[in-house]
Formats: C-alpha cells, structure tokens, sequence
C-alpha cells in the first residue's frame, strides 16, 4: 500500500480533528525550562509543544532544529542563516542539532556565531563524532584519538563548554559495530564523565542497523536519530518504534523533506536518491507548482503529524521563510487547497514508497577498495 494512501485512508481528510488538537495544545501552552523572560516570544513559546526526549530528563520541542542546511550543502547565506537561528529560538524551538561533517565545521561555526549572545540556558544543542572530510579516505573516523579531538573542536568552534547530547554519526560506514560500541562510545562515556556532554545519542540510514547497535550496547544510549525514514514516500520508522519505546530512548525523526527531495526546488545534485526516483518526486512538486502550493510544507505537515510517539522533528532550516513555513505547517496546519493537493499526491503521485538505502555505502566502499 502506498504511503500517502495509507495516510489518508487511515483518515480521509480528518483535517478537523487534527486543528482542534492544535488548537487545543496552543490554549493550554505552558513555558518549558529552556524559557527565558526578556529573550523568547512567550506567545510564541506558548504555542510550541514540548516532548519528553527519553530518559534525559530533557523536554525538547516538537520542531527542532537542524544545522545541517547551515552550510554551502544547501546554498547558505551567513547573516540570514544567524538570523534564522535566532528566530528559532525565540519562536519556541529549544533543541539544535549539528556535526562537523556538515560544511567540514562550518555549520558549528556558525552556530557558535548565531549562539554568542544567546542564555545558554535557552536550548539544547547536539553534535556528532565519526563523519567528517568529504574525501572518501578521510570521511570516518571512529577511532577514540579521533572522537576525543573532534568533541574538543566542535565545543571550540560552537562557543561552549558542553554540549547536551554528542551522537555516533552515521554508524552504517563503520567497519564494523565492535568499533562503535568498543571504542568511540567508551569514549564519548568518558567525555560525559569530564562534563564536555550530558547525554549520547547515535545516527543511521538504515534502521536495523541501529536496532543492532541499541542491542548490542543495551542501556548505553540516550537518543537515537533517524533520517528521511518517515516522510510521504517512506514509512520505515513505523516498524521500529516499538523497539526504540522498549529501549527508552529519544526518539529524533529528521528530514521530514527527505533532504530536499520533497520540496518544489528540488534536491541538491549530491543527493542519494535514483534518478528514477527523483524523477517521481519532480512530479509532484510539478503539480505543487502548478497549484500554488509548497511541497515541503505538505512534507512538514505530512510528518509532524503522524508521528505522536517521537520526541522532535529536526528540520534544516537557513532562511527565516522556511522556518515560518515548518512552524506554520505545525502549529497551524493547512489550507483547504493544501489539503487536496496532499490528498492528490498520495493517491495519484506518490503511490508507491521509496528509499535509498544502500546507494551511499555501496558508492563508499567501492571508492575505498579503489584507492
């Protein structure tokens, strides 16, 4: 059955209901500990909701951030990206992520630009260790001499002293899981002890390969970030959370745009998605186009409203006009014609679910054999 189909016969056009909830979430808002008087937009921080983030003891909003657009990868600006940032925070959001692999450092620059003058006290801020050079003999590392420098220069270049959760970045690439679980996570344990973290966290495409690590390092993690695995052309994520309540973790669902691919400008050329499959999603921004509508809003919305049991929806966002556009899509909802065409998509365009799982580490490891 196809995604968006499955979406809307699950409750065709139940629009109403899912308003009434918004509604009834802004009228009953209540400030979370990140709020801070004379910094945040309290009617704005009021509509925003607030999930607990596993056993963190973290209540983070439903919309985060991500710093990943904060670089030249999705065509950047500097002072409006700072601008964004700051935005975001004061509209609600309250938990950032980032990594050095995103710009090779320059979106943790950024952020530590963006973040200078901002309460500490007002956001949570996570980065990664593993990925890094876009180079395929330098991109990862999962030594400990390795973790212990990046989390050095990632606290050096952000501005801070800790950051609230340091995650495994893309575990997929690693030789093996006995490197991660022997060697970088022992390593980030010790760094949580040194007070430069609070909490670990870890990343992947492929959902069973966390499922793996999460097993096998039972206890071990606090949040777990899964990418473009819940969006309207791939419902992945649904089979694992289960498994992840189970396990106590927070769960962070990221690009709800699946990267780009879901928006009416299209993905970035070094996206992993097929041809063919690109080809599919051209379509239904066509017709967004056609309409008026913006695909990455229906995206946003698609999303954020199917997924109750996770913690946040990190979305990457560098200009203020984005940022609207995702708050709207979850705060407020969509229109009456945002709605048909949504509908459309799902029974006449998105028909059958997709990923590109695969694409990436089979291009990897053929480079690495090569060289």
């Amino acid at each position: 059955m196809a995604i968006c189909s499955q979406y809307f016969s699950d409750s065709p056009l139940n629009f109403n209901r899912v308003r009434n909830k918004l509604r009834s979430s802004i009228m009953s808002g209540r400030l979370p500990a990140t709020y801070v008087k004379g910094f945040h937009d309290e009617t704005k921080v009021r509509r925003m909701e607030y999930r607990k983030l596993g056993k963190t003891g973290l209540e983070v909003s439903k919309v985060s951030f991500g710093g990943g657009a904060l670089c030249v990868n999705y065509g950047f600006e500097l002072e409006e990206g700072i601008k964004t940032v700051n935005e975001a925070l004061k509209s609600g959001i309250n938990y950032i992520d980032t990594a050095p692999w995103y710009g090779q450092g320059r979106s943790e620059e950024v952020l530590g630009l963006a973040l200078k003058d901002v309460p500490r006290e007002s956001y949570y801020i996570a980065t990664k260790v593993a990925r890094y050079e876009l180079n395929y003999e330098n991109m990862f590392d999962f030594s400990a001499k390795k973790t212990r420098e990046s989390v050095e220069k990632s606290l050096k270049l952000l501005g801070l002293d800790y950051v609230d959760v340091i995650q495994i970045h893309d575990i997929e690439f690693a030789p093996n899981l006995d490197i991660v679980i022997n060697e970088t996570l022992p390593t980030l344990e010790q760094l949580v002890k040194e007070g430069k973290a609070r909490f670990i966290g870890v990343s992947a495409y492929p959902i069973s390969v966390l499922k793996e690590c999460l097993t096998r390092a039972a206890g071990r993690f606090d949040t777990v970030l899964t990418y473009a695995r819940y969006t309207m052309i791939d419902n992945t994520l649904l089979e694992y959370l289960d498994f992840f309540k189970s396990q106590n973790v927070g769960v962070i669902c990221a690009a709800a745009h699946a990267l780009g691919l879901l928006t009416n400008g299209g993905p970035q050329p070094w996206h992993p998605a097929s041809e063919e499959q690109k080809a599919i999603v051209r379509k239904a921004s066509e017709v967004c186009q056609e309409r008026g509508v913006e695909l990455g809003k229906l995206a946003m919305f698609h999303t954020i409203n199917g997924l109750p049991e996770v913690s946040t929806v990190l979305v990457g966002m560098q200009t203020r006009q984005l940022l609207r556009i995702n708050l709207e899509a979850a705060e407020v909802g969509l229109s009456d014609k945002e709605q048909e065409v949504l509908q459309y998509l799902g029974e006449s365009v998105l028909t059958k679910p997709f990923n590109w799982e695969g694409n990436e580490l089979e291009r990897y490891w053929a480079a690495i054999k090569k060289n």
